[in-house]
């Protein structure tokens, strides 16, 4: 019997791929998502790439008696990742209340059974949202945060705070945060990829989406920000190199190689890439051309944001491997078989 990982949110995009990951090495995993932006097949597929169905159960992290009630059956859970809110950036300004709501309840109901069910391993799935516009590139993790563009950022920037807090008051939990730049991409399988419920927030599954035709074009939002073709810039990771991360993550918390009981890294690339340059590279990459119009830009972005990755590439012995056009082509593919395209 290996060691039992919760992973919350863990049919959605990161989630689904970072399940395979922990199976692939060695570790037990229980989901538990309430398929807000997700669908139950994800399972299936898991299965199908690992061999093994990892166990599911269905309701909200934001419920509190229901989360106390999932721990009350589960007392083998040796660690925890936390992947489960609501994460669209134009959404959260639209609806703030929804966001904190959801996003911080979650986290606090998790953490309150982590201490009453003496859980002591939590990896969170933080966001380079927190750097907010940073005045200097590239990101260190010493890098101040800034008051966030979105509520979305802002859940992740008090979410830390709140982890920060109960681990200094709980010196027996162990947590590490992983702010993620964008991740992208899908498994190389095509059997799990990024599939959002109704229209994506997300630049890929929209590029995939109009190449496929589902889409008449796709909207860059803003063509005038100050970067070199005057679309916003991004470090955008392959969803399996960030989902090994958190094996890596898992691995230093149980193992106890972590230097404090509260740790936090970037997970990125260290590349930047425009827009423009994201959708060349994608024609690039598949031969499909890709129409799409320039339009005003979106509430709560960033003009541009890219990581320095090397504490992570040194204290985790982590690096992100996959190219930018293997990225691409695996989100196309993913897409392509959705839709029955050959």
């Amino acid at each position: 019997m290996g060691k039992l990982i919760l992973v919350t949110g863990g049919t959605g995009f990161i989630g689904s791929h970072t399940v395979v990951e922990l199976q692939q090495a060695g570790f037990d995993v229980v989901i538990v998502d309430n398929l807000s932006n997700s669908k139950k097949e994800v399972v299936d597929n898991i299965e199908k790439i690992t061999g093994v169905r990892p166990k599911f159960e269905c309701f909200d992290l934001a419920n509190r008696e229901l989360t106390r009630d999932f721990f009350s059956r589960n007392k083998n859970i040796d660690a925890i990742i936390h992947f489960a809110a609501f994460k669209a950036v134009g959404e959260s300004v639209q609806k703030p209340l929804e966001y904190y709501r959801n996003n911080l309840t979650a986290l606090m109901n998790l953490l309150e059974c982590m201490k009453d069910f003496n859980v002591n391993n939590f990896v969170f799935s933080s966001s380079c949202t927190v750097y907010g516009q940073p005045e200097k590139l590239p990101v260190t993790e010493s890098t101040p945060r800034r008051p966030a563009e979105s509520p979305y950022g802002n859940t992740k920037a008090i979410a830390e705070d709140i982890i920060r807090d109960f681990a200094f008051v709980n010196p027996q939990a162990k947590c590490i945060a992983l702010r993620y730049f964008n991740p992208i991409g899908a498994h190389p399988s095509s059997l799990i990829g990024e599939s959002p419920v109704g229209v994506p927030n997300n630049l890929v599954p929209y590029i995939t989406q109009t190449a496929a035709g589902i889409r008449k074009e796709l909207s860059v939002f803003g063509n005038d920000y100050n970067t070199p073709d005057g679309t916003p810039i991004r470090d955008y990771i392959n969803v399996v190199d960030l989902s090994k991360a958190h094996v890596v993550a898992i691995d230093r918390l149980i193992n106890d190689k972590n230097k404090s009981n509260y740790e936090y890294f970037n997970i990125g690339t260290g590349n930047g890439y425009s827009v423009m340059e994201l959708v060349n590279a994608f024609m690039k990459a598949t031969g499909v051309n890709l129409p799409y119009k320039i339009v005003g830009r979106r509430a709560g972005d960033i003009e541009k944001i890219w990581a320095d990755t090397s504490y992570a590439n040194n204290e985790l012995g982590w690096k992100a491997e996959k190219s930018i056009e293997e990225t691409l082509l695996s989100a196309w593919n993913w897409e392509k078989k959705c839709r029955g395209i050959k």
